[in-house]
């Protein structure tokens, strides 16, 4: 991958949780200029602050996480735990690319990659809170992807899941018999991606090479979804 982004500069949100630390990794290797955000993006102006102070940007990366909060019944899913998905993950992307559109825009090109969940794809037990923020992701890089094509700025998400991650998936996690016979059951290829695999995958939809993508939500869960 090296050189394949040099000189192109970009911005990887929540850049310690989630994917940010291989995306960071992964997009210096491969020679961008990389913008390493750490913000709260739960306050309402944040998102336009650190896109000003980036300045030009080719590339953002809108990496989003938030704790599944598994295992709770829809009957016990309160308010709060319902608007901490969203306000985590969904308002801070639609506040992401407002503030990030309009240079793209004038510019003529630029590229969004969200690193989103399969579980906007396919249902989970006990998780809807979760699941409906990631689909409320999925459905805005859907229209917003298909709105910008038109600046030649192409939109994408990864739809992720069984991904090392320390948030998700920590050692204790992976390490659990429980877990490794639900992986083989659940997952047709019967192991975790590395994270390499799928920073790879946000490589390639950062760069040229995938300037037909538009609004596209991409399956990444070893055959967990179709």
């Amino acid at each position: 991958m090296d050189g394949k982004l040099a000189g192109k500069r970009v911005l990887v949100t929540q850049a310690d949780d989630y994917m940010g630390p291989g995306a960071v990794e992964a997009f210096g290797e491969a020679g961008a200029e990389v913008i390493a955000d750490r913000t709260d993006l739960t306050e309402p102006d944040a998102a336009a602050r650190i896109v000003e102070a980036a300045g030009h940007l080719d590339v953002l990366v809108a990496n989003l996480a938030a704790p599944a909060r598994g295992g709770i019944g829809v009957a016990d899913i309160d308010d709060e735990i319902w608007a901490s998905m969203f306000d985590i993950m969904v308002h801070p992307l639609h506040r992401l690319v407002r503030a990030v559109a309009p240079q793209m825009i004038e510019r003529g090109q630029g590229k969004v990659i969200a690193f989103g969940s399969a579980t906007a794809l396919r249902g989970s037990n006990r998780l809807a809170a979760y699941s409906a923020a990631r689909g409320a992701q999925a459905a805005y890089v859907r229209a917003v992807g298909t709105e910008l094509a038109r600046n030649n700025i192409q939109v994408n998400l990864i739809a992720q899941h069984f991904v090392e991650s320390e948030v998700y998936f920590p050692e204790s996690t992976q390490n659990d018999p429980k877990f490794q016979a639900r992986l083989k059951q659940e997952v047709p290829l019967g192991r975790l991606a590395r994270a390499e695999e799928d920073t790879a995958l946000a490589i390639f939809l950062a760069s040229s090479d995938s300037d037909f993508f538009v609004g596209q939500v991409i399956p990444f869960a070893g055959g967990w979804v179709g």
